[in-house]
């Protein structure tokens, strides 16, 4: 994940919540298909002289690292590799928009039940110190209930009863809740979307969210809520891979395309267990900053490891104007 910053010393969350596999899973079972992100038609202004990404490390085992340090990375952007000016580490506050999927097919097998449930477990995972958060809810139109805070009790203390209803602009909502993310100041920020996956009726594509996402640095988290026998792999599945939907393979692209992830969760257990792992990598992410190559327009870009085994997830390329 990369932004442009003016530079200056290192100071610098929206989480979809979708109960689904990690995109590195689905794609090494040949589920996901392999789709290219599109750049914001919108570039940055000229004079920036760093790129910021934030980026997460996991082992073979799929644990978090966190110990590695500057000599460990390398940053490969547009197949040259750049120097690292700037680096940090450690465990930091977070920004989280939680962005709530209250459509009408949410309605359907408990799932809004389900991702009521997601949201305060996400909430009972912020510290009541740095931390903070705000809610945005979604049906054909995206809505802020409550804007970001340190006052977590604000969002604790909604109800979110109501029936859902209406369209679903999924991709939309993300594109939109993602651009208020990139406005906080704390160094680790993130969308964290809660869905069933499905979408009727955005204007924007999947590569266009993650597009706009990347080149401002926000990932994009996934948990899609699904009833226990929709899901592929679950312990009560009907379905196989072969039954999967394709909403997976393009929710889990644009939430690897950010430098996010993506779970699908049928049961309290899955969700619990989403949520930690989504915290573990969130609050260790590493920031890197380096100069932007002087060619206008996207440049697509990768965070590697010096080390073997590891994966790193960080957000595909960012965007520079004419200098």
């Amino acid at each position: 994940m990369a932004r442009l910053v003016t530079r200056r010393p290192v100071a610098f969350l929206v989480l979809t919540m979708t109960l689904a596999f990690g995109a590195e899973s689905l794609r090494a079972q040949g589920s996901v298909p392999a789709l290219t992100p599109q750049a914001p038609a919108a570039t940055f202004r000229s004079g920036v002289e760093v790129v910021t990404v934030t980026a997460s490390v996991r082992d073979a085992d799929g644990r978090v690292v966190r110990n590695l340090t500057k000599a460990d990375f390398q940053v490969v952007d547009a197949g040259f590799s750049r120097p690292i000016q700037d680096f940090y580490s450690g465990d930091s506050p977070v920004s989280v928009a939680i962005l709530l999927d209250i459509s009408g097919s949410m309605g359907i097998g408990g799932n809004m039940d389900r991702a009521r449930d997601a949201v305060r477990t996400v909430l009972n995972h912020l510290r009541t110190r740095g931390d903070e958060a705000a809610l945005y809810t979604f049906d054909s139109k995206m809505q802020e209930v409550v804007s970001f805070t340190t006052d977590l009790d604000r969002i604790r203390a909604l109800s979110l009863a109501g029936r859902p209803w209406g369209l679903t602009s999924l991709y939309d909502a993300i594109a939109a809740t993602s651009k208020s993310a990139a406005d906080r100041t704390n160094r680790h920020r993130a969308v964290l979307v809660i869905t069933d996956g499905v979408d009727t009726d955005s204007r924007m594509s999947p590569p266009q969210v993650s597009g706009i996402a990347s080149s401002i640095d926000v990932p994009v988290y996934l948990l899609t809520v699904v009833n226990p026998l929709d899901h592929p792999g679950g312990e009560y599945s009907v379905l196989g891979a072969a039954g999967e939907s394709s909403n997976v393979g393009t929710l889990a692209d644009l939430a690897r395309w950010t430098g996010g992830d993506m779970r699908i969760c049928s049961m309290p257990e899955h969700t619990a267990a989403a949520v930690e792992d989504l915290f573990g990598e969130l609050r260790f992410q590493y920031l890197i900053t380096f100069e932007p190559g002087a060619r206008p327009g996207w440049h697509p870009l990768e965070i590697r490891t010096r080390k073997k085994n590891l994966v790193v997830h960080a957000r595909g390329g960012y965007m520079t104007a004419a200098r």
